[in-house]
């Protein structure tokens, strides 16, 4: 089966972020074997700590590094980049920073960057919409009627 993981910077506190990621994990339950595997945020400035723990969770696979100077893609190129990486790969890993970013360590790991716009989220909120994305393009390459 099919895996995707998001590895993430920093452990998400509230409560309704919580209940919206169970929810696209459960949804995303009938396509993949989805995971959120969150790595502890640095309490200094040195991100390379992060870095490192984010590298130890990769476990391999086609890494997509979010990254506000990553290529801007719409929900279907998104899809599209997403099934190209499962005609290779078995794990699709979607890496996300905390609020200091991400080491170039890890972006040197990077099979594709993107970005989602050149507004700044939070970075727990981007994870709820980066699930949803993850859904939708599940959706959209399954021909499913979500994605209007």
């Amino acid at each position: 089966m099919k895996k995707a993981v998001v590895v993430a910077v920093g452990k998400i506190k509230e409560t309704f972020l919580k209940e919206g990621i169970a929810e696209y994990s459960k949804r995303l339950s009938r396509f993949c074997d989805f995971f959120v595997k969150e790595t502890e945020e640095s309490k200094r400035e040195d991100i390379a700590e992060e870095g490192r723990a984010v590298c130890k969770e990769l476990g391999g696979g086609y890494n997509i590094i979010f990254d506000i100077n990553g290529d801007f893609v719409t929900s279907g190129q998104f899809a599209e980049i997403i099934a190209n990486a499962y005609l290779n790969h078995d794990r699709i890993n979607f890496v996300v920073g905390g609020s200091k970013g991400l080491d170039g360590t890890v972006k040197s790991l990077a099979s594709k960057r993107i970005s989602f716009g050149r507004v700044t989220y939070p970075h727990m909120l981007f994870r709820l919409l980066l699930c949803e994305q993850i859904y939708r393009a599940f959706t959209i390459n399954a021909g499913l009627p979500y994605h209007k």
